[in-house]
């Protein structure tokens, strides 16, 4: 259970990282305005998600890439909580809401505590 748990973070990061390539207007709505470097950050990220995808799908580097994948998950926290700060109810996309904004930073939390879990299944 614990390599499927792994292969599929890996999967989910790397295919995520890939994303931030295929789809970069998306991924620039969910950088903080004030941070700005919205094309810089998402590029970054985007490699940064699929280097550390790698590691966790190579048994010797999972436990550090599991760490590395709930370091990375935990910075974007920033931006859930950014988000959750701007909400509004008349918003019209829905993550951009109050209930949108908490379900996406809870998500990200269990994300974390995914890429945890796997770190340590690994040690």
């Amino acid at each position: 259970m614990h390599a499927i748990a792994a292969v599929a973070l890996a999967v989910f990061l790397v295919v995520t990282g890939v994303m931030h390539f295929l789809i970069p207007d998306y991924f620039r709505t969910l950088v903080p305005r004030w941070l700005g470097w919205e094309r810089f950050l998402v590029a970054v990220s985007g490699v940064v998600e699929v280097v550390v995808g790698a590691l966790v799908l190579i048994p010797g580097t999972r436990s550090a890439g599991g760490w590395a994948a709930a370091a990375l998950i935990a910075c974007y926290l920033v931006s859930h909580v950014d988000a959750l700060r701007c909400a509004r109810p008349d918003r019209p996309r829905l993550l951009e809401r109050p209930a949108g904004a908490v379900a996406r930073l809870a998500v990200n939390v269990l994300y974390v505590a995914w890429a945890v879990a796997v770190a340590a299944a690994a040690t």
